[in-house]
């Protein structure tokens, strides 16, 4: 571990937590709000596992979601102010190899996804009690959705010129693929079509693989969810690993 590594490290842990107001409590605030909101009027109505609560259904979701949105802003909008600011050449002109480059930007995001995560687990203990059946299982789903998330934010910020390229970015890929990913439901109410495409999305398998942790129940075998999660990441680190070694968008 070089010294470059940890030095970078260092500053993209230091720069999200300097301004944790707006990092960790803004989007714990989001989700409990949506906590607040869809229990209220779904409670009693849904039951998507036996003896859960449409409540207690919601939070392993809602963290999950957490997780991934944080993960994702944490590496691609350091990536992208870094290249607008035109300050990426000195943590480029370092003797840091790309894959510290890399290690140190997914690091920083999963602390960064688990931080506000847990923040939200917390906060939703004021609404529902809900134990963890499966802590394992549960902990590798959060740290490998936030690394896929984290990854696919490095992605994000050296393919993207400007805010408004990474903001399509995340906007028509990265939302709509949490949002369709069974946060809210469960997919078996949904039509067969629906139930059949949303196994195309990966979002969906991490979602579900952290409740299997939480409740023992899911929608999905959780040794299918953890194969595609595995596979997705293997996928995405590759592609983002080889943008990096060939300079791409980075090195004139």
């Amino acid at each position: 571990m070089s010294a470059a590594f940890t030095t970078l490290l260092y500053k993209e842990m230091l720069r999200f937590w300097k301004v944790s107001f707006q990092t960790v409590a803004a989007p714990v605030l989001s989700s409990v709000l949506y906590l607040m909101i869809f229990g209220h009027v779904l409670e009693g109505r849904l039951q998507p596992f036996e003896g859960v609560t449409y409540t207690s259904f919601l939070v392993p979701g809602l963290v999950m979601m957490s997780v991934l949105q944080n993960a994702f802003a944490n590496s691609s909008s350091s990536l992208i102010q870094s290249k607008i600011n035109g300050n990426i050449i000195f943590v480029l002109l370092p003797p840091i190899s790309w894959l510290e480059f890399y290690g140190a930007y997914v690091i920083a995001s999963i602390v960064r996804g688990v931080v506000v995560g847990s923040g939200v687990w917390l906060a939703s203990l004021f609404f529902s009690w809900t134990g963890i059946a499966h802590p394992l299982w549960a902990l590798v789903f959060v740290v490998l959705g936030a690394a896929l998330l984290g990854t696919l934010g490095v992605i994000g910020g050296i393919w993207a010129d400007k805010f408004d390229q990474l903001g399509a970015f995340q906007n028509f890929l990265i939302m709509p693929l949490t949002m369709l990913s069974g946060v809210f439901y469960s997919i078996h109410s949904l039509p067969v079509f629906w139930q059949t495409l949303s196994h195309f999305n990966p979002f969906f398998f991490m979602i579900d693989g952290f409740r299997y942790g939480v409740f023992g129940a899911s929608d999905a075998s959780p040794w299918l969810s953890l194969a595609v999660v595995s596979g997705a990441f293997v996928g995405v680190a590759g592609l983002c690993l080889k943008m990096l070694r060939s300079g791409y968008k980075l090195r004139g």
